[in-house]
């Protein structure tokens, strides 16, 4: 069973993520916050972060470029999921190395989709 990330400040979005990821069939832990984010990388291998930008203290746009600056989670699938939906944001997720980014509110189905696609691709 694929493991999914959830990083996001907000209970209530990470509530709904988890029931959504868990009905789609995959195991699911949470972080609430950036330095969580990564210990919970570090300690439970996640198959793919569902990643917020705005947390307190380090935002999703550090971990991102802190995760894609190790060897070990350089390819690791991350799905940007946040309501910044500028395109200047959206280019900056993209260039630091997200796999997608999807602003909320987001259809629940396209996300477990491209979830579902993201981790059927073979990774280096």
């Amino acid at each position: 069973m694929a493991k999914v990330l959830v990083v996001d400040d907000e209970p209530n979005i990470v509530l709904s993520l988890e029931f959504l990821m868990e009905q789609a069939g995959f195991e699911v832990i949470t972080a609430e916050d950036g330095e969580q984010a990564l210990e919970q990388v570090k300690n439970t291998s996640p198959d793919l972060l569902l990643l917020d930008i705005s947390l307190p203290g380090m935002s999703g746009f550090d971990v991102l470029e802190r995760l894609r600056g190790q060897e070990a989670t350089a390819h690791l699938p991350i799905i940007m999921l946040t309501a910044h939906g500028r395109d200047v944001e959206r280019e900056k997720g993209m260039a630091l190395g997200a796999d997608d980014y999807i602003t909320k509110p987001f259809s629940t189905q396209s996300l477990v989709e491209k979830v579902k696609a993201l981790l059927t691709e073979e990774q280096p």
